[in-house]
């Protein structure tokens, strides 16, 4: 049945899952306007079917929710063309028409903000009331880069030379393949197209095949904002043709820029395909943030930082507090009002729900990865202080550690899971130490009230964004990226548009002096 020929289109699923009380065992219904629940690819400005398709389903249930199309090597390399073709008119269309065009599209997010956020939470399981603030994020980079598109500016150099004028001007680099993960479907594709377009660049966008349909609902809102054909591509694909798909984007001698966000090893596969052709490239890959809290801090809001940093989205998020470092007079303080914390404030269902705050995990993988953390940290002498549980399905209990050494594995590896494991700390400098011996530096936290040692930690810590008495710190406004291992090149701010532009040395010479 096609998805436009219905007013809205509802989707019945049944959650029941062992070690969940009989309340929760029940229908939960995906009720979206039509013409946002699209399961072709879009190429060129038109919907395409592919010759199979791969099943989409709702973590919280396992049930499928929706059939799209899978498109492998020969539609991809369809949607490059397309963009290439359209690159040709995009880069001559004005800064401002531009970046009215971006302003209509989130205009458009805006509106249906309501149906988005249902998308982001049956596909990718995340609370109803965290999608919407997704949608509110993924939007704010549409209207951030709309402005920014007329903000282009290039140079004029003084000379050495009486009968020469030096320009530097900027250009869009051409066809940008953007490949993005599930945890945020909406807004990690807004990040990275909204810099793009706004440069003149086109794009062809392969979402996570856990989370196609976000992707395609910002298709069809680019469609109704005017966004010409060609210059907004998705290309839905499952996991058995990632590799193929992957290798056509990475590879196509038309295509000049790749934008990953995703984990640290598959981000060196992608960089190591790319280089036979010299793109640019940008990577936001793994984190393993520390959450320093010393002694002078206010344990209260160290508290408050913990909560929202680690538990957004179950945990995962790549920014999220993985190693949580408590110096040693506030240690216990700070775990007894984080354990009540998590008592009063989580709230384990369906993301449906409006009282919950911890969805599943993505798979069951995801869930197995966190157990097993769990079982080596028990195993070397940690203390389960709250949850410790895998509930059924994908979903874990938010569990809390304490006695945590770093020879613990959820100490080495990125969680991407409710799990906070707290380790004991006695000086600054053994903090850090600690929260430095990574080959990833993503994001990092700290609490303190000393203003010298403020100082002296934020430059320290060896990661691209520090939240300094905040837990939360990712805004359309500011730049995101990481040092080491955890990427290339800068997203978000003004400094974005920079990884879709080149600049072009132009000597105008043989003027009279």
């Amino acid at each position: 049945m096609s998805a436009v020929c219905l007013h809205r289109t509802r989707c019945f699923l049944r959650l029941v899952l062992p070690g969940f009380p009989s309340a929760m065992r029940r229908y939960y219904n995906l009720d979206v306007s039509a013409p946002l629940l699209r399961t072709q690819g879009y190429v060129n400005g038109r919907w395409v079917s592919a010759a199979s398709v791969f099943p989409v389903l709702d973590p919280a249930t396992g049930q499928e929710i929706a059939q799209v199309s899978d498109f492998g090597p020969t539609e991809a390399k369809q949607a490059v063309d397309a963009a290439y073709e359209a690159f040709q008119s995009w880069k001559q269309v004005t800064a401002k028409e531009r970046s009215v065009l971006l302003r209509k599209w989130f205009d458009l997010l805006t509106l249906h903000k309501d149906d988005l956020a249902k998308l982001i939470t049956f596909e990718c399981g995340k609370p109803i009331r965290e999608s919407l603030g997704e949608v509110a994020y993924s939007a704010s980079f549409l209207e951030w880069f709309s402005e920014e598109a007329r903000r282009v500016y290039g140079d004029i150099v003084p000379s050495p030379a009486k009968d020469r004028k030096i320009l530097l001007l900027k250009q869009p680099v051409g066809v940008a393949s953007i490949i993005t993960p599930w945890n945020f479907p909406s807004a990690m594709i807004t990040r990275k197209v909204g810099a793009a377009l706004a440069a003149g660049c086109t794009v062809v966008v392969k979402p996570a095949e856990d989370t196609p349909l976000s992707a395609l609902a910002l298709a069809e809102l680019a469609e109704q904002a005017g966004i010409p054909a060609g210059v907004f591509n998705v290309v839905p694909c499952s996991r058995e043709k990632t590799p193929s798909v992957g290798q056509v984007l990475c590879t196509d001698p038309l295509v000049a820029k790749i934008s990953f966000t995703g984990s640290t090893a598959t981000g060196k596969v992608l960089l190591k395909m790319a280089a036979d052709t010299v793109k640019k490239a940008s990577m936001e890959l793994g984190g393993h943030a520390p959450f320093i809290v010393f002694d002078s801090a206010d344990v209260d809001k160290a508290v408050g930082g913990a909560m929202a940093s680690k538990f957004r989205n179950s945990g995962q998020t790549c920014v999220c507090s993985n190693r949580f470092l408590v110096q040693s007079g506030i240690y216990k303080h700070f775990v007894d009002a984080l354990g009540r914390a998590m008592d009063a404030e989580l709230r384990v269902g369906h993301g449906s729900e409006p009282d919950t705050t911890q969805g599943p995990l993505i798979n069951t993988r995801a869930a197995e990865k966190v157990v097993q953390q769990i079982s080596d940290a028990v195993s070397c002498g940690a203390k389960v202080l709250k949850g410790g549980k895998r509930l059924g399905g994908s979903f874990m209990e938010p569990t809390l550690l304490a006695d945590v050494t770093t020879e613990m594995l959820c100490t080495k590896e990125e969680t991407f899971g409710p799990l906070v494991p707290v380790i004991r700390f006695h000086t600054e400098e053994e903090a850090l130490a600690v929260a430095n011996a990574s080959n990833v530096g993503l994001a990092g936290y700290f609490y303190s009230q000393d203003v010298a040692q403020i100082w002296r930690v934020a430059e320290a810590l060896e990661v691209g964004m520090v939240g300094v008495n905040e837990g939360l710190l990712s805004t359309a406004e500011a730049t995101f990226g990481g040092v080491k291992q955890s990427g290339l090149g800068r997203e978000g701010s003004k400094y974005g548009m920079d990884e879709y532009l080149e600049v072009k040395y132009v000597c105008f010479g043989g003027l009279k002096p």
